[in-house]
C-alpha cells in the first residue's frame, strides 16, 4: 500500500478509468468531498485494489443491501476514505437476486474480511474467493437459507428450523497448543465475547474469535418500523459510551443525503457535546486500564475527576449519558449563559487535575513495564487492517475524522492530532492521556465562538427517495461510519453502521500473538473494546416466536428472578 495521494473526486475517477479495468456505469458527485461510483460487478476487485494500493485510500467497510422494493436488485458497497484529500468514496455494485454473488476483495484487502462475511450472513450475497467464509454474526443454530436483511424477512419472526442447541464449530487446535477460553463471560469485560486462545506454555500462538452475542437487529428495525427522527434515539443506544457519536453520525448522513442545512449554533453545540463525550470516555478508559493493571489508586482518581463531567452532561441534556441531542437539521438542547459558565469552570478544574495525573502516569515505571512492548501492532499491519482511532495513532498513523473529514464545527476549530509511533499499549495510553487536553482546548474555542441564532432549522422538509449519504465521526475509540440510502414511509431503505471496535478487533490476533497470556487482558483493553456497538433489543421467545416489550418493572423482576434461581 502506497502513501495516499492528494486528489480531487475528478482525479479519482480519471485514474480509475485510466486503468482500463474499471467499468463505471454511473457517477454521483454530491459534493467536492463525496463520490459514489456505480460500477460493473466484474470490475469490483480491480477497482478496490487500485483505490487501496495505487491511490492509497483507506478501507472503511462493506455493505450489502436489498433494493428489490425499488430496482429489483441487491447491491454491495465498498466504502473508502481519502483522508488527506478529505474525500469519502463509495463503490457500488448492483446484483441480480437470482445470482447474488460478487468477487471478494478480502484476498487483496484483508480489512474487508469481517464486512464481507457479514453480508454473506445477513444478505446471502456470496463473496466469491473469500479465504475464510465462515459464519460471523448469525447464531450457531440459525438455518442456512434465512437472511434477515432481505426485505422479505420480517423483523419480528424467528425462522423455521432454528436450533438453539447447536454448538459453534471452532477450527482445529494447532499442534503443540492447548485451548484457553477467554470469555464469553470474563471478569475484565462488561460484555460477552469469546476468544479461543491457542496457548503454548504461557505464550499465545493464535486465537479464534466468536462474538456478536449481543446483536440487536438495530439496522433491520430502522428500515422496518422506525422513522427518520426516531432513529437518532436508537442510534444513541448502539454504544453505552459513544452514543452521541452515533446520534450525530446518523443525523449527518440523513442531512447530507437530503441537503438539509444545520444552523451554525447547532453545529457548535454538537461539537461541544461530542468532546464532552470524548472527555468522559478517555477518563473512563484510563481508569479501567489502570484497574486491569492493578493500579486501583489511579482507577479511583480517574472516576473522581470524571464525575463532574457526567453531572454537567445531565444539567445540559437531562441525562448523564444518553443526551437525545440530535434531530434532523439541528439539536434539541441549547446552552444558556449559566451552562457556559459551568462548562468553563468544570474544564478549568479538570485540566488542572489531569495535568497531575498525566505527570504521575508518564513517570510510573510499573505502568510502563506492564505496557511497553505489549500488544504490539506495527504501522504496516495497522494500515493493512484499517485500524482506527488511538490504536492507529499509537502506531504512527496520523488519521482523525475531525481533521480529515471535518463535520459539525471542527473545520473552524484549531487542535492537534496526537500521534505516537510506539505501536504498543504504552503508546495508546499516551495518546489518550494527551487527547484529553485537546478536547478541553476544542470545547473552550467552541464556547468562545458559539454563534447566536436558532438551534434547528424548523423546516418542514421532505426526504427524497434513493439518495445516498456517508458520515464519519471520530468517536473516542476511532472512526464511526454510517452509510445510508433514503427510502419511503419516512424511513431509510438501508442504514449501515460500522463502529470503531468492529475494525480494531481484527487487529487483536496480531497484538497477542507470541505474547504472554497474562498480557491478553490489557492488549484487548487497549483498543477500548465495545462489543454492543460492534454487535449492533428486541426480546423474542425462541420457542413460540412471540415478540414482547418489557417495562422497567418487568425487566427488573426478570433479572431478580434469574439471580435468585442462580443462587439456589
Amino acid at each position: 500500500m502506497m502513501s495516499e495521494l492528494k486528489l480531487s473526486v475528478h482525479d479519482i475517477v480519471k485514474k480509475l478509468k485510466a486503468t482500463g479495468k474499471v467499468l463505471i456505469n454511473r457517477m454521483d458527485i454530491t459534493s467536492p468531498r463525496r463520490l459514489f461510483l456505480h460500477i460493473d460487478s466484474k470490475s469490483v476487485r480491480a477497482c478496490c485494489k487500485e483505490l487501496f494500493y495505487s491511490l492509497g485510500a483507506r478501507y472503511i467497510t462493506s455493505i450489502g443491501g436489498d433494493d428489490t422494493n425499488n430496482s429489483q436488485k441487491y447491491f454491495i458497497a465498498h466504502d473508502f476514505a481519502f483522508d488527506k484529500s478529505n474525500i469519502l468514496c463509495s463503490i457500488i455494485c448492483w446484483l441480480d437476486p437470482d445470482n447474488a454473488a460478487i468477487d471478494s476483495i478480502t484476498p487483496d484487502i484483508p480489512a474487508a474480511s469481517w464486512a464481507e462475511r457479514e453480508f454473506m450472513d445477513l444478505m446471502g450475497i456470496k463473496a466469491v474467493g473469500h479465504n475464510f467464509p465462515k459464519r460471523l454474526i448469525l447464531p450457531d443454530g440459525w438455518p442456512d437459507n434465512a437472511y434477515p436483511l432481505r426485505k422479505d424477512f420480517s423483523w419480528d419472526k424467528t425462522p423455521m428450523g432454528f436450533d438453539e442447541n447447536k454448538k459453534f464449530d471452532f477450527e482445529p487446535v494447532p499442534e503443540g497448543c492447548v485451548v484457553v477460553p477467554f470469555g464469553p463471560v470474563h471478569p475484565s469485560l462488561d460484555e460477552p465475547t469469546h476468544f479461543r486462545l491457542y496457548v503454548d506454555g504461557e505464550i499465545v500462538r493464535g486465537c479464534e474469535y466468536r462474538g456478536f452475542m449481543a446483536h440487536r437487529g438495530i439496522e433491520k428495525l430502522a428500515e422496518s418500523v422506525l422513522t427518520y427522527n426516531e432513529i437518532p434515539m436508537v442510534a444513541e443506544r448502539i454504544c453505552g459510551i459513544c452514543g452521541c457519536v452515533h446520534n450525530v453520525a446518523y443525523a449527518q448522513a440523513v442531512e447530507e443525503s437530503a441537503s438539509i442545512p444545520v444552523p451554525p449554533r447547532a453545529r457548535y453545540i454538537r461539537t461541544i457535546m461530542l468532546e464532552l463525550e470524548r472527555l468522559h470516555s478517555h477518563l473512563l478508559w484510563t481508569g479501567l486500564a489502570s484497574h486491569i493493571l492493578g493500579f486501583d489508586t489511579l482507577f479511583m482518581l480517574c472516576f473522581r475527576i470524571r464525575e463532574p463531567i457526567m453531572r454537567l452532561a445531565e444539567k445540559i441534556t437531562g441525562n448523564r449519558k444518553t443526551y437525545g441531542l440530535c434531530v434532523i437539521g439541528g439539536v434539541r438542547w441549547d446552552l444558556t449563559p449559566e451552562l457556559k459558565e459551568d462548562l468553563t469552570n468544570c474544564l478549568n478544574k479538570i485540566e488542572s487535575e489531569w495535568q497531575e495525573v498525566v505527570k504521575a502516569a508518564l513517570a510510573d515505571k510499573n505502568l510502563q513495564k506492564r505496557t511497553r512492548g505489549v500488544g504490539v501492532i506495527e504501522e504496516n499491519s495497522a494500515r493493512t487492517y484499517s485500524l482506527v482511532g488511538p490504536v492507529a495513532r499509537g502506531s504512527g498513523i496520523n488519521i482523525d475524522c475531525r481533521k480529515d473529514h471535518p463535520y459539525a464545527a471542527y473545520d473552524e476549530i484549531d487542535f492537534d492530532v496526537i500521534v505516537d509511533n510506539g505501536c504498543d499499549v504504552w503508546a495508546r495510553v499516551k495518546v489518550r492521556l494527551l487527547e484529553v487536553f485537546e478536547s478541553i482546548k476544542i470545547i473552550r474555542q467552541c464556547l468562545n465562538k458559539l454563534p447566536n441564532g436558532p438551534i434547528s432549522n424548523h423546516i418542514d422538509y421532505e426526504i427524497p427517495l434513493n439518495r445516498f449519504g456517508l458520515s464519519s465521526v471520530e468517536a473516542p475509540r476511532g472512526e464511526s461510519h454510517h452509510f445510508l440510502i433514503t427510502g419511503d414511509l419516512n424511513r431509510p431503505n438501508r442504514w449501515k453502521v460500522r463502529a470503531p471496535t468492529y475494525q480494531n478487533l481484527q487487529g487483536i490476533p496480531f497484538m497477542i500473538k507470541d505474547q504472554r497470556i497474562a498480557d491478553m487482558t490489557i492488549s484487548l483493553g487497549s483498543i477500548d473494546p465495545c462489543f454492543s456497538c460492534t454487535d449492533r433489543v428486541e426480546l423474542i421467545d425462541i420457542r413460540s416466536g412471540k415478540l414482547s416489550i418489557c417495562s422497567q418493572e418487568e425487566l427488573t423482576k426478570f433479572v431478580k428472578n434469574n439471580i435468585n434461581s442462580t443462587q439456589k
